[in-house]
């Protein structure tokens, strides 16, 4: 009888342990895209993904963000938000001409938010990536306030940005040829 006990305890601490877990993410629907994935080993940043306790707990500052731009006469449109889909379609754009002009910036694996007019961007970057001009090329982009850096050259010191918890590890390629 005391087994029992025991195991049904057990069982209902392990269902309320995975019922907690919460599921990340992207309440407000932030554009979030990977644009480059050269660096294999470089962990999927957690971007726009958070729980529902922190979309709530951060719902405040969102609409003060927001709205600011407008209230100071900086924007155009009464949200910052608002823009944000336009920035990531014009970021494409963006992203295709320096492929052209800039080639090295692809010596990267990059993911890169859309959030209230504020680009950041996140991963790793080569050897050879040419981060200022990228960087530059990047607030060149129509209606970008801000850009964030949250890349590194070095991943397997860590990571400046939080890590997306539900993705797997990445296992580094085998070259051509090989299993």
């Amino acid at each position: 009888m005391h087994a029992c006990k025991l195991r049904i305890a057990l069982a209902l601490v392990t269902a309320s342990g995975a019922a907690s877990a919460e599921t990340l993410l992207n309440y407000g629907n932030d554009p979030f895209m990977q644009v480059s994935s050269r660096i294999a080993a470089c962990p999927e940043p957690a971007g726009p993904r958070i729980s529902e306790a922190e979309w709530r707990r951060d719902a405040h500052h969102r609409i003060e963000h927001g709205n600011h731009c407008w209230i100071e006469g900086r924007c155009r449109l009464p949200n910052a938000f608002l823009y944000d889909k336009e920035i990531a379609e014009s970021l494409k754009r963006r992203l295709d001409t320096l492929s052209a002009t800039l080639p090295a910036w692809r010596d990267s694996s990059l993911w890169i938010t859309v959030r209230g007019r504020w680009l950041t961007v996140h991963g790793c970057t080569g050897a050879t990536f040419p981060k200022a001009q990228f960087l530059e090329g990047m607030r060149e982009v129509p209606d970008v306030e801000r850009v964030i850096d949250q890349t590194t050259a070095t991943p397997a010191r860590g990571v400046p940005y939080e890590r997306y918890a539900s993705a797997p590890p990445r296992a580094a390629s085998a070259p051509r040829g090989q299993p």
